[in-house]
């Protein structure tokens, strides 16, 4: 002990009042290029980098706010029996739903909710990855059907924005049975004579690529978005081969035609929105028959050849 610890610093820290305490979260990394970004220019780039153009994963509320109107309407979801099976691993499986429940402050991994995108009607339903990775449960078929019905009832498109590991292995068979549920519930809304956009997130995997992720009129995906079924190194050790750079990306599936568009997500919504006047007012595109304007029938010539 001296004079600077018992006589100067406290003088100083009397001087200056109090160290104010500073929020953990003011400055986020980019998982891609390691730079550092101010929270407010994260959040205005719409969590988009600002330096790599990396795009990081967002929430289902979130990825709505972004995409739809201000006012858009949660829709409540019909409750799906939890813990079917009563699996256990190292945990209860209905121990680990409640707590990712609480912490998420979802019931299950999609959120639904219709509204508007630039004064277009639609039904969106979001995937929440923080949810046990998206997983597809009796839960999400259901909100998905829910999805499906309400875009009927409505007479509105259907935007789905996928973001999943695939099937829920707590619910085994019965999670498996949501891909046919979920297939049904993609021809409901194109024999309604409805559209129906897939925008391919980060990453949409396993049960959920094989089964309505596939399926939109339109299919849409963020740049560097994982997509595929089975993870590269099972298929690397299935098919005995190197795989190409990148071949599960989304710019890769987009130059085999496996894609329609690559968006950034700063231009998601306006995309969305011009596509929905396209498919939803074809007499846009239509040519008025005043445009046509019948043709004389060409004039015989009089040195034509006669035939032999």
């Amino acid at each position: 002990m001296n004079w600077i610890s018992e006589w100067a610093l406290p003088k100083i820290k009397t001087l200056f009042g109090a160290p104010r305490e500073v929020p953990e979260n003011l400055w986020h990394t980019c998982p891609a290029c390691e730079q550092m970004i101010f929270h407010r220019d994260l959040e205005r780039n719409l969590h988009v980098c600002t330096h790599c153009g990396h795009h990081m994963r967002v929430g289902a509320r979130q990825r709505l706010d972004y995409t739809l109107d201000a006012g858009w309407s949660r829709i409540e979801l019909p409750k799906a029996p939890q813990d079917p099976l009563r699996f256990r691993d190292q945990r209860r499986y209905v121990d680990r739903l409640r707590e990712t429940q609480t912490r998420t402050a979802q019931e299950d991994a999609v959120v639904v909710a219709h509204g508007m995108i630039e004064g277009s009607k639609v039904v969106a339903a979001a995937f929440e990855f923080s949810f046990m990775g998206g997983s597809m449960g009796a839960g999400v078929g259901e909100a998905l059907v829910t999805a499906a019905r309400l875009a009927v009832l409505q007479d509105a498109p259907l935007i789905v924005f996928t973001a999943s590991g695939g099937a829920r292995m707590q619910e085994g068979a019965i999670s498996l049975m949501q891909m046919p549920r979920t297939v049904i519930a993609t021809r409901m809304v194109k024999e309604a004579g409805l559209p129906y956009i897939v925008v391919l997130c980060d990453p949409t995997t396993g049960g959920v690529t094989a089964s309505f992720a596939m399926l939109g009129d339109i299919q849409i995906a963020e740049p560097g978005a994982l997509i595929g079924f089975a993870g590269a190194r099972v298929i690397e050790q299935t098919v005995r081969e190197k795989l190409p750079e990148g071949f599960q990306r989304a710019e890769y599936l987009l130059e085999h035609g496996i894609l329609d568009m690559v968006v950034k997500r700063p231009e998601m919504r306006a995309t969305l929105a011009r596509l929905i006047g396209l498919l939803r007012v074809p007499e846009r595109l239509a040519v008025p028959a005043e445009a046509f304007v019948a043709l004389p029938a060409p004039a015989e010539a009089d040195d034509a050849p006669t035939p032999a």
